[in-house]
């Protein structure tokens, strides 16, 4: 059994492709803590201690590590259990209910084999040759109550709302494209400071910057810190990083005082082609 490695953008995650079905369809998520036992793979790989998150999809094992280790030094173990598990044919996914529920995030495709098939279809011949020219990539993560939720990686951050439209428009099936960072489990938005935020965001910052074709998301908000992803044409831009300090960031501070550090998230390299260029006295349109 050869099981491949790839990298991510998040150097806190690797993606094992064992070349066998992992899962029929779907997206399942998996956090150090909850109850894994459904997973005999996942509750496995949890006794890595420094595995904090495990994302399953249909021939992908997406593992997220803290500190401590090195993937070079994880990935002889994370390797080791991969190919007992599918070795010894168990499943991957428990039927039995009693074995215990997860309280992870699941998303398991309600939708037939045909169907998902249309959609990775249309994303290998008509959508990733697009993003792969922009400098970017799209991954199918999976699909769920009329979601398709994918992976935006470089310059195809631009693309979602194209990507949305073409998907609506030739599988009706489809009401909605996410990105799979959405999915995952973010506790801290549901506090005062995140509902604060995500509403500055909603209301204040957002619409001033759609008029130059970007938009800012939050991506999580841990203690003192605000994680934020710049689409559209904040990605790439060269003012980014001036509009993210001088008016950004001051004004989530003021909406939750007890923020200390806002960080941008997005990958600024692979926004080749950004709606916007600085000006030759180097100002922001933000």
């Amino acid at each position: 059994m050869f099981i491949q490695t790839e990298e991510t953008q998040d150097a806190s995650k690797l993606r094992f492709i064992p070349g066998v079905p992992v899962l029929d369809s779907g997206t399942v998520l998996f956090d150090r803590g909850s109850d894994v036992a459904r997973s005999p793979l996942v509750e496995r790989l949890f006794e890595i201690e420094e595995l904090e998150h495990a994302e399953l999809n249909t021939d992908s094992i997406t593992l997220s590590k803290n500190d401590g280790q090195e993937w070079q030094t994880l990935k002889p173990a994370i390797l080791g259990v991969i190919m007992d598990h599918f070795m010894s044919e168990q499943p991957v996914i428990l039927a039995d209910e009693s074995a215990g529920t997860a309280t992870s995030s699941e998303m398991a495709g309600e939708n037939s084999d045909e169907l998902v098939g249309q959609i990775k279809e249309l994303l290998e011949t008509r959508i990733r040759p697009v993003a792969q020219d922009q400098g970017g990539d799209i991954i199918f993560h999976g699909f769920d109550a009329g979601r398709v939720i994918l992976e935006f990686q470089g310059g195809a951050h631009a693309l979602k709302g194209g990507v949305q439209t073409m998907l609506r428009h030739y599988i009706p099936e489809v009401e909605d494209v996410v990105d799979h960072l959405d999915m995952i489990p973010k506790p801290g938005l549901d506090t005062p400071e995140g509902r604060a935020i995500k509403r500055t965001l909603d209301e204040d910052i957002n619409p001033q910057i759609a008029m130059h074709g970007g938009h800012i998301s939050l991506v999580d908000v841990v203690d003192d810190t605000v994680y934020v992803r710049l689409e559209g044409g904040c990605q790439g831009c060269g003012m980014a990083s001036i509009t993210l300090k001088q008016g950004v960031e001051g004004a989530i501070k003021q909406a939750a005082p007890s923020i200390i550090h806002v960080l941008d998230t997005t990958d600024h390299a692979g926004g080749t082609n950004p709606y916007f260029q600085p000006g030759k006295d180097g100002t922001s349109p933000y």
